[in-house]
């Protein structure tokens, strides 16, 4: 989620937009993991993310721990934006947030289409996650591209995100453990009372949220809650006050942007095209999510957002037009991050995950490609 190629301008709610660019790394990583896993070595490939540390496999400590600090960051955006950012207000939040719910509840309606009373029908909420990552970096590396479509990608992602954490939470969660889950809301009250105290504003408050964020996360993994939520429930208790949440951002998004989101694709990206199982494009799970990401995101969020406007809900910024509109949706249809960590909760048959990859790789590319050339069309630049 954190990148930018010249978001000086940009307004300065979120820091991990205003660091180098991310892009090249994770595009390398996704194309080293998928070189490995169908090389010679592939066996390696899988030996590595199964080895054993502290009772783990790798793969579940790059998933369920390092990805806990990127959720953390991202809840620390979302609380940002909500109280300072473009979220703080209805006026401003309204067209970002109908444009958002289109693109959640579309393409899940038309996975579920393709794939009700089939095996990978629990797959739904793959197609409704939007990659801030790449979806910003193809706009940043399109020229005369207005600030207001910058922002309003950006909050639209961030609710975005916000509804692909709430579908995690209650979906995508194995049974619930009461005691541990009555631990965590314990750990996050005193959370809260310390980001209220006069410790907030000192140097000793990371080191006791990251050990509170600590004690949270063993306790959720035990309760049944998937453990990543337990960093956005973190994140919203840090105080906004005195620049606390901005500096902690400001620290920890170079982490999440070149070391955990990089991990992650390496570790997640890779599906063996020579396995056992035949991998086919027109699986019903591949295939619902490319009709989901491709055409649910371009229709639902362009849609809604067009529709809000005709009814006065929301009204169109002066430099965009409809060509801008339709070229946001279709970049909201890059899943990538946020859909292979959903299909790796949604799947845990292998060949139904590798068949999910395939989607969410290849619907992808297609959504940044069509936005990258909505976006350049002279009708997207003659309002800028």
């Amino acid at each position: 989620m954190e990148l930018s190629f010249s978001f000086h301008k940009f307004p300065d709610p979120v820091y991990a937009y205003t660091i180098k660019n991310p892009t090249p790394l994770l595009l390398s990583t996704t194309i080293a993991a998928l070189a490995w896993a169908n090389s010679p070595w592939s066996d390696s490939y899988l030996t590595l993310l199964e080895t054993q540390i502290f009772a783990h496999s790798l793969h579940h400590w790059i998933n369920d721990g390092l990805m806990t600090i990127f959720f953390f960051v991202m809840g620390l955006e979302i609380k940002y934006e909500l109280r300072s950012g473009h979220l703080a207000s209805p006026k401003k939040a309204s067209l970002a947030f109908v444009s958002a719910i289109g693109g959640m509840l579309l393409p899940a309606f038309i996975y579920y289409l393709f794939n009700q009373n089939q095996p990978g029908a629990l797959g739904w909420g793959i197609p409704m996650a939007t990659d801030i990552a790449f979806a910003l970096g193809i706009l940043g590396a399109i020229a005369g591209i207005p600030t207001a479509l910058r922002s309003l990608l950006m909050a639209l992602a961030i609710i975005d995100d916000l509804g692909a954490v709430g579908v995690i939470a209650i979906f995508y969660t194995s049974r619930i453990v009461f005691a541990p889950l009555v631990g965590s809301g314990l750990v996050l009250l005193t959370a809260a009372a310390l980001a209220r105290s006069r410790w907030a504003n000192t140097r000793a408050y990371p080191l006791a949220c990251a050990a509170l964020g600590g004690i949270l996360w063993l306790l959720m993994q035990r309760s049944g809650v998937h453990s990543t939520v337990a960093g956005v429930l973190l994140a919203f208790t840090v105080p906004i006050a005195g620049g606390t949440l901005k500096k902690i951002e400001k620290r920890l998004s170079p982490w999440v942007s070149f070391a955990i989101m990089p991990l992650f694709a390496l570790a997640n990206a890779g599906v063996s095209v020579q396995s056992e199982v035949p991998l086919s494009i027109t699986h019903p799970v591949t295939l619902g999510i490319i009709a989901g990401l491709v055409l649910g995101k371009l229709l639902g969020i362009s849609g809604f957002a067009l529709a809000s406007i005709k009814l006065g809900w929301s009204h169109l910024p002066k430099s965009l037009s409809r060509p801008h509109i339709f070229g946001m949706g279709s970049l909201g249809g890059i899943g990538f991050t946020m859909s292979l960590f959903i299909a790796g909760l949604a799947f845990e048959d292998r060949q139904l995950l590798n068949q999910a990859k395939i989607g969410i790789l290849i619907a992808s590319v297609i959504s940044g490609l069509c936005g990258w050339l909505i976006l350049r069309s002279p009708r997207s630049r003659s309002k800028t």
